[in-house]
């Protein structure tokens, strides 16, 4: 049986960690997983259930940033062929190896990102492509590939390295960094996540229609946010999501 209450709970859940996800480009896990667990379900079935509801996220966004934003399809394809053999790479083991070592030293560098963003007033707020030649792609893929294992194997926050290392390393800005993010992690990465769990693990249907219908209002009015704000509101959001999944990370 349908528990209202419950369905009613998990959707304002979702629709408050993917709306500040959407604005700031990742972090919906940091409120939406602890509360699937809080909430009676196993890390494992937790973990795979909610990779599945932030494909909605993705969704969600896409419909608003298509709207005004200008994704260049090469760059965008980069990322996927860079980043979802990372995710799938990740997403096979984690329900194998649970490391709280690794979940600390994340949570670190999380909080690291945002004080690295705070303490650079101008990084992310003009669009400035650099390291479009081979030598810079090579790199920047490899990070990726690196990030998309995070994104498979761990919960929280891996979004927003893909924002910031598109920011720092490629030269876009915030809002631009924010789009392929959105976009291309929310649809495509954890798509393949998703699939991956779901194949090798197990998902709790019975909540995800609340869980879909919050990632999905919650993803565009985000996306709006931040598309009708600008730069400023993303940075300082970014840099405000980072040091609070950070800190639940480190505290566990």
């Amino acid at each position: 049986m349908i528990d209202i209450t419950e369905q009613m709970l998990l959707f304002f859940v979702s629709l408050l960690a993917n709306f500040f996800s959407a604005l700031a480009g990742g972090g919906a896990g940091l409120i939406q997983l602890p509360a699937l667990i809080f909430l009676g379900l196993p890390f494992g079935l937790a973990l795979a259930t909610h990779k599945v509801a932030s494909v909605a996220l993705g969704v969600g966004a896409t419909i608003r940033h298509l709207k005004s934003s200008q994704l260049e399809r090469r760059f965008a394809a980069y990322i996927l062929l860079t980043g979802i053999p990372g995710v799938i790479l990740g997403a096979s083991f984690i329900l194998q190896i649970p490391d709280r070592s690794a979940q600390i030293a994340l949570g670190i560098l999380t909080m690291g990102l945002g004080i690295y963003s705070r303490l650079s007033p101008s990084l992310g707020q003009t669009l400035k492509p650099a390291h479009r030649d081979k030598q810079g792609l090579i790199i920047g893929g490899l990070v990726i590939f690196s990030i998309g294992i995070l994104n498979g194997s761990l919960t929280s926050g891996t979004g927003l390295f893909v924002t910031l290392w598109l920011v720092r390393w490629f030269g876009l800005d915030y809002k631009m960094a924010v789009a392929y993010t959105l976009v291309l992690v929310g649809i495509f990465w954890n798509g393949s996540g998703a699939i991956t769990l779901g194949l090798i693990g197990e998902i709790y249907w019975l909540w995800l229609p609340a869980l879909l219908a919050g990632s999905l209002i919650g993803g565009y009015f985000g996306a709006h946010l931040a598309i009708t704000k600008g730069n400023r509101l993303i940075k300082i959001s970014y840099e405000i999501i980072t040091l609070l999944i950070g800190l639940k990370l480190i505290v566990g």
